[in-house]
Parts: structure tokens; C-alpha cells; sequence
């Protein structure tokens, strides 16, 4: 069997769960010996190698000019575009597909044009999607696969496509809804990308039983084909770094500093929490568009001496700041699955998360508290830090569940999920 994988992240680029979901699930998925190609907006020659192929979009030769190239210059005009797509394109993008080329301008006696990426969540993130989808377009006459397997809103558009070309079963996997994103104001863009992938899908997974509701409940999705596939953690592959002695305890909150993540109530929970424990630090690693709000709170409460900000942290960075934590706190407004649970679980790190997130749904023995509760979070971390009991039953627990949740597990129900599609 060969998939055609479509992601927007993999290490060492990585903004969140996304990158790290991908990676484990492609390493689960050649362990059953599946064929995959992995296809990104950009392939920097830095991802690790390891029984998969990796291609960046910016990579794909497409022939130029062609039939559907109406003007060339500072913009590129596609026609056609919406009919190529379906009954939502038009929608989304209108009648035409029009996209910049970043300067230098290819010279169209070449032959062909390479399209060019960042591979980044910034201004231009929808120019990059429409791009991304009208490279990934022509593998269609280059690749061969049995399946395409499109990760999030961001490769929806080229997952459609390619079905459209190839008549391919097209699977969807979602990461993420924009609910989850930014509540009950979701981006109509975005949103309309969503709705058009989840109904042009001939399979859904999702992250979770939470997230499959999601799907359901507010795409209108025929539950029949949406599964839920839990997501996974690798093992840990180094021994934790050695703690140098102090009397201080560390709690720590990891993530994009967004509506989604729930930092506000991580620093309320915190302002109850320093008069009672004078030992208590609190660490916040991420960005986001509420950072600087979060830090003028922290000020406002005069708790600057106890926190410390120390921005986005690369993975090796995330393990070191893991191994110096005494407990995790994910307090997620929604939160599809949340694969950092179970990173600092495989640290030995009790976790405290919310209710509303999926991971919640394969950890019984983790502690738990509604997002908007900061009384009952302030309790349950003073809980943690202060019993000395609590740690040792918590680290016990994990691991046992942690067994459970392996990537070799997730992708067998991917395989399945494959197979059900196929004749």
C-alpha cells in the first residue's frame, strides 16, 4: 500500500502537536510496512530519514506555461480552479486561483515553474495553502499511490484536488477544528476550507472522541466516516538530565499563548497559589497572539519574580524543561487531543488537564479540572507539589497507560481505516 501524505509540519520544523503527530504517525505506519510519501510546503534536507520518503512542494516541477496560466507576471492567474475543486471552491477562493511569486520571477522559457514556500504560519499563510495545493496538484502525473492522507485544514485544498485528478480515496485527519481555534468567531475562510475537505473526504480521523463530535455536530459530517484515532507518543530515547538541588518546585505550562490554551486561567491559578506555597515557580513556554496580555497580567499581579516567559522551545529544549518541572499544567479551553500530556508523562511529570481535551479521554488516572475552574486547578497543583504520595502513584499509573499509546497501536487503526477504502 502507498499513501500520499499531505502535512504542513514535520522536525525539526515544528510549531505544535501537528508536526509531532505526523512524524510518529509515519514512523507507526512503516513499521506496517505502508508506503509513504510525505509531501510539505518546504524540505529543508534537516527532517530525520527513517523508512519514508519526504518531498517538498517547492520541489515540484509544474509545466509553463499551460492552458490554464492566463497572466504571468507579479501575480499567477489560474482559471478553472473552482470547477477543479467542486461546489465550495468558488467559495472560497472564487472563480479564479491568483497567488504572488516571490522575485526573482522564474524565466518562462524554462519550461516549467518551482513555486516557493515558507513553510510558516505568517501573513501570507492562505497564498501559501492555494500555492501548496496547485503544486501538490501535479503529482497526480508524477506519483503513483493508492491513498491520499491530508493532515488539517492547511492541505484540505490539495488533498481535494488530487482527488479530483486521480479519483484516489481521499482521507482527512483532523488535528484541530477552527471552533477549537478561536471559539464561536471562526475565520469564514477557514472555515469554509474545513467544511469543503470533511465533506469532500471519504474518510475522517480524528484525534479524538471530542474532536469527532466536533466534526459531527458542527460540519454536519455523516458519523459513519469519521473515526477516532487517538494519538500516540514515541519513547523517550535519553535519560532525563540530572536536577541540581533545590527547594524551589517548578510548574509549567507549554503551548501557543492563544484563546485555545487556556493561559489565563494558568496565571490566575497561579496568583491564588503564591501566597500558600513561597517555593512556587511558574514557567510559561510559548508564543501567541494573548502573550503580551498574559505578561501585563503577570505584572499587574505583581508575580513577575515567580514566572518566567521563555518563548517557543525546540524539542530537545522541551525535554530539558520537562525534566526540571514537578508538575504540568494544560488548562485548554479546547483542546483536540494535547500530545505535550503525554510528553510530560513520559518525562515522570504528573500532569493536571482540562476536561475539554481530548487526551483526557485516554488518561484515567491524570488529574482533572474544567479550563475556567482556577480554584480547583490552584488546589490540585498545591495538592501535587505538597503530598509526597501523590507523584510516585501518578508516575506508576502513567507508564502503564503510556504503554498503551503507541504509535505502532495509532497507525494499525490508520491502516485499518485504509483498508476499508480499498477494494
Amino acid at each position: 500500500m502507498r499513501v500520499l501524505m499531505l502535512g504542513w509540519e514535520f522536525p525539526p520544523r515544528i510549531a505544535g502537536g501537528l508536526g509531532v503527530a505526523c512524524y510518529g504517525l509515519v514512523k507507526g505506519l512503516a513499521y506496517h510496512k505502508v508506503e509513504v510519501v510525505f509531501v510539505m510546503p518546504l524540505r529543508t534536507g534537516e527532517e530525520p530519514p527513517d523508512g519514508y520518503r519526504l518531498l517538498g512542494a517547492n520541489e515540484i516541477p509544474i509545466p509553463f506555461p499551460s492552458a490554464s496560466a492566463a497572466e504571468f507576471g507579479e501575480k499567477v492567474r489560474f482559471y478553472g480552479v473552482a470547477t477543479a475543486l467542486g461546489p465550495y471552491m468558488e467559495q472560497i477562493v472564487g472563480p479564479t486561483l491568483e497567488f504572488s511569486v516571490p522575485p526573482p520571477l522564474p524565466e518562462a522559457t524554462e519550461g516549467v515553474l518551482h513555486l516557493e514556500f515558507t513553510g510558516r504560519y505568517g501573513p501570507d499563510l492562505l497564498g501559501e495553502v492555494y500555492r501548496y495545493a496547485f503544486a501538490v496538484s501535479h503529482l497526480a502525473e508524477r506519483e503513483t499511490f493508492d491513498i491520499i492522507h491530508a493532515h488539517d485544514w492547511l492541505t484540505y485544498l490539495a488533498g481535494l484536488w488530487l482527488k479530483e485528478k486521480t479519483g484516489k480515496p481521499l482521507v482527512v485527519h483532523v488535528h484541530a477544528t477552527e471552533y477549537d481555534r478561536s471559539g464561536e468567531n471562526p475565520n469564514p475562510t477557514i472555515r469554509a476550507i474545513e467544511q469543503a475537505g470533511l465533506e469532500g473526504a471519504d474518510l475522517v480521523i480524528a484525534v479524538s472522541f471530542y474532536t469527532r463530535s466536533v466534526v459531527v455536530e458542527r460540519y454536519g459530517i455523516d458519523p459513519a466516516k469519521v473515526w477516532a484515532v487517538h494519538n500516540a507518543v514515541l519513547p523517550k530515547d535519553r535519560a532525563p538530565v540530572s536536577r541540581p538541588p533545590s527547594s524551589r518546585k517548578v510548574v509549567t505550562f507549554l503551548g501557543r499563548v492563544t484563546f485555545q490554551k487556556g493561559p489565563e486561567y494558568f496565571v490566575e491559578a497561579a496568583a491564588l497559589l503564591v501566597p500558600r506555597l513561597p517555593e512556587v515557580h511558574f514557567v510559561m513556554a510559548g508564543t501567541g497572539d494573548l502573550l503580551r496580555s498574559v505578561i501585563h497580567r503577570v505584572a499587574q499581579l505583581r508575580l513577575g519574580a515567580r514566572f518566567s516567559f521563555t518563548g517557543f522551545l525546540p524539542p530537545a529544549e522541551v525535554e530539558r524543561l520537562f525534566d526540571l518541572s514537578d508538575v504540568y499544567v494544560m488548562p485548554s479551553v479546547s483542546e483536540p487531543f494535547g500530545i505535550s500530556a503525554l510528553e510530560a508523562l513520559r518525562a515522570g511529570v504528573p500532569v493536571i488537564i482540562s476536561y475539554q481535551s481530548g487526551v483526557a479521554e485516554v488518561l484515567p488516572h491524570a488529574l482533572k479540572v474544567n479550563f475556567w475552574d482556577v480554584e480547583a486547578l490552584a488546589d490540585l497543583i498545591y495538592g501535587v507539589l505538597r503530598y509526597k504520595g501523590i507523584r510516585p502513584f501518578f508516575i506508576r499509573h502513567a507508564q502503564q497507560e503510556l504503554s498503551q499509546l503507541q504509535w505502532e497501536r495509532a497507525s494499525a487503526k490508520v491502516v485499518e481505516a485504509y483498508q476499508s477504502l480499498l477494494p
